[in-house]
């Protein structure tokens, strides 16, 4: 479904050798998950190859201490400061951005690795890696973004429990974009990574 060539295309910072292993895990989670379009596949595209700066980073850059109190990440659950702590950490640090979506808090791995069959709470390092990370970026667009909607998303309209396949059907992708990142993070950005893939994809 995508082509080393179009990854090289769009993300040359990344190189070839890195770029190579990602073909066929973008291609079966974009199978998977019914990104099955141009139109689909163009805005999914577009939002992972921000998120992960052309595919280069698969952990989030920053500590992640800011997200500690983020209760609707998860992160100040019992359970969550519980594992954590296990591991030497705070939920923040331990399940900041992770995979080409950088999925980000302890909710979101709960319910991502309790969908792929993974132990994203013990192992969220699980998502580094091109296979499962791409599979939790096709899970976090098909379902995992509209059961956790932000409050600016809320109010723009995206529903809960929205398939950001159907946003993109609508041609709503300032509608995507909320859903998966509330504050419109790179949007302009965003917008001339969907204007290139749709002319890689076409």
């Amino acid at each position: 479904m995508i082509a080393l060539e179009q990854l090289l295309q769009i993300c040359p910072r990344a190189g070839r050798e890195r770029l190579e292993l990602f073909v066929e895990p973008l291609s079966a989670a974009m199978t998977e998950f019914e990104i099955a379009t141009h139109v689909r596949q163009a805005a999914f595209l577009a939002h992972i190859t921000h998120e992960s700066g052309e595919f280069r980073y698969m952990r989030e850059g920053v500590s992640g201490a800011a997200y500690d109190r983020r209760a609707d990440l998860g992160n100040t659950e019992p359970e969550a400061i519980r594992i954590a702590g296990e591991r030497g950490s705070t939920p923040g640090p331990w399940w900041r951005g992770n995979g080409p979506m950088q999925l980000t808090g302890y909710k979101n791995h709960r319910l991502c690795g309790e969908a792929l069959g993974l132990d994203l709470l013990y192992h969220p390092e699980l998502l580094e890696q091109p296979l499962e990370g791409c599979r939790s970026a096709g899970w976090f667009w098909r379902v995992g973004a509209g059961l956790n909607l932000g409050r600016r998303a809320k109010a723009y309209g995206v529903r809960e429990g929205s398939n950001l396949n159907e946003l993109a059907d609508a041609g709503d992708f300032l509608g995507t974009a909320l859903a998966i990142n509330g504050w419109l993070s790179g949007l302009e950005e965003r917008l001339n990574l969907l204007l290139a893939w749709k002319v890689a994809l076409a």
